[in-house]
């Protein structure tokens, strides 16, 4: 049975601005960059620099007002082609081919570069070795990682070159080509373990008591001698402390990442773009956007010049009117994104100014210790916006402080209480237990439990097993792996 009844229902919608307006506020400055560039090219009624005519921006506001008052168009026989002239302008009529040998070059160079895999080709080349050799030697290059291992058995090679490359062969004749593989540049290359890596290192290099004493750890003591257990070396090679300190000192100047010293190796480098900068002047902290994070824009005159002509028609076509109606979303659109900058600019720098205030003590110091605790939410608080707000400015944004370029992210640290009953931040107590592990004796370093204890005297009484997560988070090995001679 059918039945009529009404329902009253109350719901929050995001509106199109307020959309666009968070997705530009959660974009650092390159990304901004590349949204404004993109903006420009799809809006024609979007241009920037400076206007020509200071009130162009009020008599436009005025005269868009009141054609968006009116419904209707008061005039019909207008030619729009007259508008829109402009626009057919040839390519050719704005290029200009006479430079001058004083003009300054713009372009950037950038080198082109070979691979790490092209590069040990390269050398393979000048090695003499028969087809099947070849063939074999080049899939093993094509197997060799960026760090310069080979992670693979050889019985996987083998099976691989029989089936992909027609190759069929043992291992004994691919552990042969391996070796004139490894004999490559850089030192180390094409190795299947740290092990056999340390050890084509020391094989290279002149033979002298020490290097033989190194050589001899790694084939024989290699585990003893990665878990640091320097006594048992001790006993087993028959050796003084002094001549294991020395072999170590030479294990320790070996690359373990071969691939890793290849200059020539084409890498992806991020660069950061700082989107605040923080000074101190005259001992006060002083805020600055950057400058790219603020571009000038305004709406084209010749668009409402357009609309201008519109206003004094009398007659208008269907594809006249679609014409308008065109001219208007772009209109629409062009401040609409304009407004959005505005109040990007404002967010950010509000939110920062006050991340800057909160931590004023840390930022004239630069002493991480002097970090205050602060959660998204106090900031959110204190400018009277969303927490979600606050994190789209925080996740992504970096600042030019006199320490460094910083993620403000990194400035946000839980809390935990001292003993004099005080909220600390978890940067402080991990910058202190850093220079705990820093100041302890190398030959026996301190246990977590142990950390725990002495970061208990200063003050600060934590757990071990937080102790260790803390450890693990500033990248320290257990004290094992930190012992000395």
């Amino acid at each position: 049975m059918l039945k009529q009844h009404l329902q009253f229902k109350l719901s929050q919608k995001l509106s199109p601005q307020q959309i666009q307006l968070m997705k530009l506020i959660q974009l650092p400055t390159q990304a901004f960059e590349q949204r404004l560039k993109q903006e420009l090219e799809e809006n024609p009624a979007l241009e920037t620099g400076k206007e020509e005519i200071e009130t162009e921006q009020d008599e436009f506001d005025d005269l868009y007002d009141n054609e968006t008052d009116s419904e209707s168009i008061s005039a019909e026989d207008i030619n729009i082609d007259e508008y829109l002239s402009d626009d057919e302008v040839p390519d050719y009529r704005t290029q200009a081919n006479n430079y001058s040998q004083d003009d300054e070059e713009k372009h950037v160079p950038y080198a082109a570069g070979i691979s790490f895999n092209q590069y040990l080709l390269n050398q393979l080349n000048t090695v003499y070795l028969n087809e099947e050799e070849w063939a074999i030697a080049n899939f093993l290059v094509g197997s060799v990682d960026e760090s310069g291992y080979i992670r693979r058995p050889l019985e996987d090679i083998m099976d691989d070159l029989a089936f992909t490359q027609n190759v069929y062969t043992d291992e004994k004749t691919i552990e042969k080509v391996l070796r004139v593989v490894q004999s490559l540049d850089p030192a180390g290359v094409a190795a299947r373990s740290l092990e056999e890596c340390l050890l084509i290192q020391l094989k290279r290099k002149e033979p002298t008591a020490r290097i033989e004493l190194a050589i001899d750890l790694l084939e024989k003591s290699f585990e003893q001698f990665s878990k640091k257990h320097y006594q048992r070396l001790i006993q087993k090679h028959n050796i003084t402390e002094e001549q294991l300190k020395d072999a170590i000192s030479e294990i320790e100047r070996l690359n373990p990442k071969p691939g890793g010293s290849y200059s020539g190796n084409n890498r992806i480098v991020e660069h950061v773009v700082p989107d605040f900068t923080i000074r101190i002047v005259e001992g006060e902290l002083e805020l600055s956007l950057n400058g790219r994070n603020a571009p000038e824009l305004h709406v084209s005159r010749e668009y409402s010049n357009m609309l201008e002509g519109y206003k004094h028609s009398k007659e208008k076509s269907k594809s006249q009117k679609d014409t308008v109606m065109f001219i208007k979303q772009k209109l629409d659109s062009a401040k609409w994104f304009i407004d959005a900058i505005r109040q990007r600019q404002q967010t950010l720098f509000i939110t920062m100014n006050e991340i800057m205030q909160y931590q004023k003590e840390y930022f004239l110091s630069g002493d991480e210790r002097n970090l205050r605790p602060m959660i998204l939410k106090d900031i959110a608080d204190a400018i009277d916006m969303d927490v979600s707000t606050v994190s789209r400015v925080a996740n992504s944004k970096y600042v030019d402080t006199p320490y460094g370029t910083k993620l403000i992210k990194d400035y946000f640290s839980e809390s935990m209480k001292n003993e004099q009953g005080e909220d600390v931040s978890t940067r402080e107590i991990k910058k202190i237990l850093e220079m705990v592990i820093m100041d302890e004796p190398k030959r026996k370093p301190y246990t977590d439990d142990k950390l725990a204890a002495l970061l208990k005297e200063k003050g600060y009484p934590i757990a071990r097993r937080t102790v260790a997560k803390y450890r693990e988070q500033l990248d320290i090995p257990v004290a094992r792996l930190r012992k000395e001679i």
